[in-house]
């Protein structure tokens, strides 16, 4: 039996500051000019950098987890949505190990979105005095206390900002959630940079571009051997290539060849007779939730490790969660935990560490699958909550009668739900495998969000009537 400490936590939920639900319906003009509005905040805290940091040029330790967490070094974005997305996944696993019990009606369920948003913010505040403490931006005795600070203000600052850009969305101001946004932003932004960067880096063989396609018309407009130089630009080691494109464009395709899977359960109208309709349940029933989770249980791992090991070098226990190596400007794990759970970088990485290979593909598969399961329970999207949204609606699955309709639900949701999230795995180590820009995880995120975008767009013009009335 589960604890009822949501009720304790009410009082505190009552200071956060909270968007309120919009009293009308909101015009899908509207809603693309709130969506921008919160993507141009997001992108100006990007750039704003941190009042009273030291400039570092250490190895930045987050720097696997930044595209995902759609974080960036030394501004006000620093945390991204790392403390929102860590709250849902600690209370989405409380929840669903019934560690604390959520009921099923509307107080329970703003309840706890409450004590998730009171959980973020605590975790906000957790994280930036870590940061600071551990030196991130400076020893703290050069900072001084007063700077230390306003450092930590800062970050909670920014993030109570992205709490309420996710929390207007939500409440139906704008298109889709903030996370969402921004994660896609990130990543995108990331796969254009890599293919189109015009920034040059001595190799040892010359002076090169970043920028997959446009290293492509450097090497074959500067190399006598246009073959050799073609070759080159496929497959050039520690740069961004034309096969990690390929690979990024593959990956892209076949995500949307799977967001078409579906099943297709006959419902009717318990009024009006004759009135038939169908309840989609989608392979990928929980979209992309498991990945981000998945993403933010990794990169707090990483986290506490990079942590650990900074201030406990050589103690056999912090080596087993994890030891690092720096590589220009960033960290990467070569022992421990943390190792396994990151993916294989090349196929000859796989060949020569095998087992490195087979626990990374367990551990995304297991994990992802898990968390999907999960999220259901606690989500409003399980066989109860879909039938009782039904029964709402006055509308009964064809051939069973109003007390089967939970039973025969059962035998899709979860299945849908645990075998989507195996799937989304699947894909993501896919892609890493392949080699696709932004990592596996980042691809997979930014296929389905702009997917759900377009699922949105085309949802408002049926409603509206074509795409003039939108816009015009």
């Amino acid at each position: 039996m589960g604890f009822k400490i949501l009720e304790y936590m009410q009082p505190f939920c009552s200071f956060l500051p909270e968007v309120s639900k919009p009293e009308r319906k909101i015009q899908f003009r509207e809603k693309v000019l709130w969506t921008a509005i919160t993507l141009f905040i997001f992108l100006v805290c990007c750039q704003i950098p941190l009042f009273g940091i030291m400039s570092s040029e250490s190895a930045d330790p987050f720097y696997w987890m930044r595209v995902i967490m759609a974080s960036n070094r030394g501004t006000l974005m620093e945390l991204g949505i790392t403390p929102i997305v860590t709250s849902g996944l600690i209370m989405q696993l409380l929840a669903g190990t019934k560690i604390i019990e959520v009921g099923d009606s509307v107080k329970d369920r703003a309840l706890f979105n409450g004590a998730q948003k009171l959980f973020g913010m605590l975790i906000t505040v957790c994280q930036a005095i870590v940061y600071v403490v551990t030196g991130m931006y400076g020893e703290p005795s050069d900072l001084g206390m007063g700077i230390c600070l306003l450092i930590i203000i800062q970050l909670l600052c920014s993030g109570l900002i992205v709490l309420l850009l996710d929390e207007l969305l939500q409440k139906g101001y704008g298109l889709g959630s903030g996370i969402s946004l921004f994660i896609a932003t990130n990543i995108c932004e990331t796969i254009v940079w890599k293919a189109f960067s015009p920034a040059t880096i001595n190799t040892g063989k010359g002076t090169e571009f970043e920028g997959a396609v446009i290293a492509l018309f450097h090497l074959l407009a500067t190399r006598t051997d246009k073959v050799r130089g073609l070759r080159e630009a496929f497959y050039r080691q520690n740069l961004p290539n034309l096969m990690n494109l390929m690979a990024t464009v593959g990956v892209f395709l076949i995500v949307i060849y799977f967001q078409g899977f579906r099943v297709d359960l006959p419902i009717k109208s318990a009024r009006y007779r004759g009135q038939y309709s169908s309840y989609p349940i989608k392979l990928f029933y929980t979209s992309n939730i498991p990945i981000i989770l998945q993403s933010a249980l990794v990169s707090n791992i990483y986290f506490i490790s990079q942590i650990l090991s900074s201030k406990f070098a050589g103690n056999i226990f912090v080596s087993m969660i994890g030891t690092w190596a720096e590589s220009g400007y960033h960290k990467y794990p070569i022992g421990g935990l943390c190792y396994y759970l990151s993916p294989p970088e090349t196929i000859s990485h796989i060949i020569s560490d095998p087992i490195h290979a087979i626990i990374y593909i367990i551990f995304m598969l297991g994990s992802c699958a898990f968390l999907s399961k999960t999220w259901i329970d606690v989500s409003g999207s399980s066989a109860k909550d879909v039938a009782r949204q039904l029964r709402d609606q006055q509308m009964l699955m064809r051939g069973h009668r109003e007390k089967s309709m939970v039973h025969e639900l059962n035998r899709y949701i979860p299945t849908a739900a645990a075998f989507g999230g195996l799937c989304i795995g699947a894909l993501s180590v896919l892609a890493d495998f392949l080699g696709a820009i932004g990592s596996g995880t980042g691809i997979l995120l930014a296929v389905t969000i702009i997917y759900q975008y377009f699922e949105i767009f085309v949802k408002e013009q049926s409603e509206m009537g074509g795409m003039s009335t939108i816009f015009f």
